[in-house]
């Protein structure tokens, strides 16, 4: 579904402000109702693999916004719920002041997500918010990782004894998109 509906090839501009010949955007899926029905049963599955057994997920809005919201749906209707939060990009300027936004218990074990990760700077920002507040990071998820500027060395360091994951490379969606679109 990523290769089909996220993916597209040709000239764009990155957040990161580099270039690149295709662009992902994840949202394309993840806000799909069944493309959410299955970032959030992935998602899941894999953290229940890997055993980091949270009491929460979330990550900078807006890229996580629907991984999490996915996600903690399907933990509830398993009857294991996993809450759901999401760090703003600055705090807010009126009301509380918050950062976090959601799910605020501490102590709690968390696990991070973003939908791509290039540099890691949205993922890296998430984690220290996180931390900031008192969270410990479990492991750290994102769905595509580009493979590219670093960012999967940078979140690995940020995350510190915390794994870092990703569902899919970049290379994994460009190859299933061009099988598609060569047999079209």
């Amino acid at each position: 579904m990523l290769a089909e509906k996220s993916f597209r090839l040709g000239q764009f501009t990155l957040s990161s402000g580099g270039t690149s010949d295709y662009y992902i955007d994840c949202r394309l899926t993840t806000l799909d109702a069944t493309g959410a029905l299955l970032t959030g049963q992935a998602v899941l599955e894999e953290i229940q693999d890997r055993g980091w057994r949270p009491d929460a997920i979330g990550g900078l809005t807006m890229g996580a916004d629907p991984i999490v919201v996915a996600t903690s749906v399907i933990s509830a209707q398993q009857g294991r719920p996993i809450h759901g939060f999401l760090v703003r990009k600055a705090e807010k300027t009126h009301g509380t002041g918050q950062r976090i936004e959601g799910f605020r218990q501490k102590p709690a074990r968390v696990v991070i997500v973003d939908d791509v990760c290039t540099t890691g700077a949205s993922t890296i920002q998430a984690i220290e918010v996180a931390r900031e507040f008192g969270f410990e990071i479990a492991g750290v998820l994102c769905l595509v990782e580009r493979q590219e500027a670093g960012g999967r060395a940078h979140v690995e360091q940020a995350a510190g004894s915390a794994p870092f994951v990703a569902l899919f490379t970049a290379n994994d969606v460009r190859a299933e998109h061009v099988k598609e679109v060569s047999s079209q």
